[in-house]
């Protein structure tokens, strides 16, 4: 059946509003070029948009002959202001942008493991408050939060985690209560970093592919035909709870000590570094095993350091653990490995990691490190951010 006018116009502005997001202010001509509409047809989605007050001219092309289609029109990015954060069991990053995604305030705050929950709670928030007034926002259209952890499918809450601080599931409710009206949500930590990585980083020419988290925590993200899958309970990627070969032990409900984790998290990775010879001082607020991978990469590279070398060959032997279970079911053909312990293996660690998995599994699997450095989950957090605002904010007018 044919759309109906309304549904037609609906459709013909998203187009127009998702062009502009990606293209920048364009003429009406050039909107008319690419949507392939008629010139009316444009004009009055121009108008209409304009109306509703979410695009405006930005300025005028370079064409010679002045006129209505020299006009460039952008979407009014003042519209709405948005703020992305990234809670981590030591502290919170946050960065409030514009509507378009452009960040006109970023700032962290480091919290005590001792500083209880409502004291936390408290940083946290003043930390969103003082960033979203450096921004110039009077208020916040929506937030997006990127914590460890699962995420209740039903609710939309980060659950109650054995681990994890308390404050880190007070802070929703809280910023909900400063921020009156803002569409306030929570997305795993994991998921968002896959998410910016296939926008924009290691796996953005694939609609399929697996992030591997390799960090204090273990976890994955599972993209499959350009779609993020949670699971019915929203622990799809849970793999530190996965058995396998070595752990002492197995994982329980509660527990994933005896699982992925128990030889391939934080903890497992830095006595796998004493074993082999591998020191290094602590540096910043990152876990201590990406600092010592760091180091084994760097001596590994300068001068082909044995017990560097070793220590990367054994690590490799451990994550192709979780990585060889993970394709043999899923089959993505891309592996992104991230968290601060695969961003600091990089190239090094990759390569042996892939070198392990082409003996190990008849299915081809590219492995690639995260390209986007420690601000994948805060990037992440954005996108979701920007799109739920433009969801929202350019749907058409219910009647």
């Amino acid at each position: 059946m044919p759309a109906s006018p309304s549904t037609a116009r609906a459709v013909n502005d998203r187009l127009a509003l998702d062009l502009l997001q990606a293209e920048g202010p364009l003429t009406a001509g050039q909107l008319k070029q690419l949507t392939g509409l008629s010139r009316p047809t444009v004009a009055d989605l121009v108008e209409r948009l304009a109306a509703a007050g979410l695009i405006e001219v930005a300025g005028e092309s370079g064409e010679q002959r002045r006129g209505p289609n020299a006009k460039l029109y952008g979407i009014v990015a003042e519209r709405a202001h948005l703020a992305a954060l990234d809670v981590r069991t030591e502290g919170v990053a946050v960065l409030v942008s514009d509507l378009l995604g452009r960040v006109l305030a970023e700032a962290s705050v480091p919290i005590d493991d001792h500083s209880g929950t409502g004291p936390a709670v408290e940083q946290a928030v003043s930390l969103v408050e003082s960033a979203a007034k450096e921004a110039g926002a009077d208020r916040l259209h929506t937030v997006a939060i990127g914590a460890p952890g699962l995420i209740d499918p039903a609710g939309g809450e980060l659950r109650d985690t054995t681990g994890l601080p308390e404050w880190h599931r007070r802070l929703m409710a809280a910023l909900q209560e400063k921020f009156p009206g803002a569409r306030v949500g929570v997305e795993n930590e994991t998921n968002l970093a896959a998410l910016a990585e296939q926008r924009g980083g290691a796996a953005r020419d694939r609609d399929t592919f697996v992030l591997l988290w390799l960090g204090l925590g273990i976890g994955a993200a599972v993209v499959l035909d350009g779609a993020l899958r949670r699971g019915v309970s929203g622990g799809a990627g849970e793999i530190g709870f996965m058995p396998v070969p070595g752990a002492a032990g197995l994982p329980s409900a509660t527990d994933c000590d005896g699982g992925f984790h128990s030889v391939a998290g934080s903890a497992a990775v830095t006595a796998l570094a004493a074993e082999h010879g591998v020191a290094a001082r602590s540096a910043g607020p990152e876990p201590h095993a990406a600092t010592l991978v760091r180091e084994a990469v760097r001596r590994s590279a300068g001068g082909g350091d044995p017990a560097a070398e070793r220590f990367l060959d054994a690590l490799a032997d451990r994550v192709v653990l979780g990585a060889a279970a993970v394709v043999s079911v899923l089959d993505p053909g891309c592996l992104v490995l991230a968290g601060e312990v695969g961003r600091a293996g990089a190239d090094a660690l990759a390569d042996r990691v892939q070198h392990r998995l082409t003996r190990m599994s008849p299915l081809a699997t590219e492995v690639r490190p995260s390209t986007l450095g420690g601000g994948a989950v805060l990037r992440g957090a954005l996108l979701t951010a920007r799109d739920r605002a433009q969801d929202e904010l350019f749907a058409p007018p219910e009647r």
